[in-house]
């Protein structure tokens, strides 16, 4: 059957898209089919459904280049002390939380934060498990939920030594089962994930790079906060970045995540191997990690991604924190139009087209993959490629998503999300949280790192 999504103005995706007033998109099965205007393609597809866009915004779905989605049961959860610095907010939160994680809450976290990607317009997300109590085979919950809300994914298990090589060897193995058996799937991928250089060991990063295939990719935390270069520095004699290197972990299918205190030689090096710099800009607002200077980065030459790390499925308040920050931090009104918009447009699908072999990801032209976000902002003054990018921070950012379309499937349509019940996984989470936070209060916030915690501390 041919879909023809009307009444819409049409934006065609990346910087060399434009935008169409009265346009119109056609797909038939997961294929785009046509695009243009409306009164021609209602004649050239007579017996379309048709979804209305109500005077709305039709741009590609969005693509998230870094999430979490085992945080979504953390939202209200005390860690029961204060805490005073990044570390102390990974050990005593975080990496309660994912121990204390099973497979039933594994579950329905990836089906609560994929809900509120889709009801976002996202429909590529790019993840960072752990669930160090479960780990054999918590990518394939982890799947199971995602294909069940329809998006696609690039899916990875967080290797770490922080509570044994053992269990690090564990994660290893967890991630190269899941990308052999994905190779060559359509909606879900898989890749090599890594916590942090300053939780790894160089036999663990070794073994890493053995098990990966050719062109898989990490998906790592890199320079997050400066505790990962003085502790990767003291007890291993190398950055980050320049341990990556050194394991030969660090080419064109890197994903490093943050980068905040990364030195410009580290990220001339990153860019010479044609790794990409996903940009968190709201989560290192929240953990105070500091301020990443995307004009700088971008100025090494550097691929410049964008992801939310937890903080939300919205890639559009994303992209206007990064947008905003630059802005404050340079003390600069007129930065950010020249670097966010490739970021959330350009870097974003042409990073999720490599791993899924797409090269037309991202954008709205025929023989490209149907995934579409109508967002409910009728623009009220003319828009054109030229300032799209100013209707969507200052305008469509705040406005929710009336459809989204993942891969043909219309998987949010007029606010309401037809392949899952949130309502009925709502009530779910309501009964398994409080079993899971006993279990996080029971568990120790004092978390050795490998090495010793040399450089931890000033």
């Amino acid at each position: 059957m041919t879909h023809l999504l009307t009444n819409a103005t049409v934006y065609t995706g990346r910087s060399s898209g434009d935008v169409i007033n009265r346009g119109a998109v056609a797909w038939e099965d997961d294929r785009i089919v046509a695009v243009g205007d409306e009164a021609d393609l209602r004649d050239a597809h007579p017996d379309a459904r048709v979804i209305d866009g109500r005077g709305g915004l039709a741009v590609p779905g969005f693509i998230n280049l870094h999430h979490h989605f085992y945080s979504a049961l953390a939202r209200g959860l005390d860690p029961g002390g204060p805490i005073a610095d990044f570390g102390e907010n990974l050990r005593r939160l975080w990496w309660r939380l994912d121990r204390a994680l099973d497979a039933e809450t594994v579950r329905l976290s990836a089906l609560l934060t994929a809900a509120a990607a889709l009801r976002a317009g996202c429909t590529t997300v790019f993840d960072h498990h752990a669930s160090p109590a479960c780990i054999q085979g918590s990518l394939d919950i982890v799947a199971r939920a995602v294909g069940e809300c329809g998006l696609s994914a690039v899916l990875c298990y967080e290797v770490s030594d922080r509570n044994g090589h053992d269990e690090a060897l564990a994660g290893i193995e967890e991630n190269a089962r899941f990308i052999g058996e994905r190779l060559g799937d359509a909606r879900i991928r898989g890749m090599m994930g890594l916590h942090a250089s300053f939780t790894l060991t160089d036999e663990t990063l070794d073994e890493a790079r053995r098990r990966m295939p050719q062109g898989c990719g990490c998906h790592i935390h890199v320079a997050e906060d400066a505790l990962d270069v003085r502790h990767s520095q003291a007890a291993f004699g190398a950055g980050p970045v320049e341990r990556l290197d050194r394991s030969r972990l660090l080419d064109g299918s890197s994903l490093l995540i943050h980068g905040v205190h990364l030195s410009p030689a580290s990220l001339h090096l990153a860019a010479e191997r044609g790794a990409v710099l996903v940009h968190n800009p709201e989560s290192n607002a929240n953990n105070g990690v500091g301020r990443l200077d995307i004009r700088d980065a971008a100025d090494t030459g550097i691929t410049l991604g964008l992801g939310t790390d937890g903080m939300g499925g919205s890639m559009l308040r994303s992209a206007r924190a990064a947008f905003l920050g630059l802005r404050s931090g340079r003390g600069d009104p007129t930065q950010g139009f020249d670097v966010v918009p490739g970021m959330l447009f350009d870097a974003n699908a042409a990073v999720a087209g490599r791993f899924f072999e797409e090269p037309n990801l991202g954008t709205l032209r025929p023989n490209a993959p149907a995934d579409i976000a109508v967002l409910d902002a009728s623009p009220p003054t003319p828009i054109s490629r030229d300032n799209l990018f100013g209707h969507l921070i200052y305008g469509a950012a705040d406005a929710p998503v009336r459809h989204t379309i993942a891969r043909g499937r219309i998987l949010l349509e007029d606010f309401d999300l037809t392949r899952i019940d949130l309502t009925r996984i709502t009530e779910q989470a309501w009964r398994a949280t409080p079993a899971l936070w006993d279990r996080f209060r029971a568990l120790s916030p004092d978390t050795p790192l490998p090495g010793g915690n040399a450089g931890e501390r000033e």
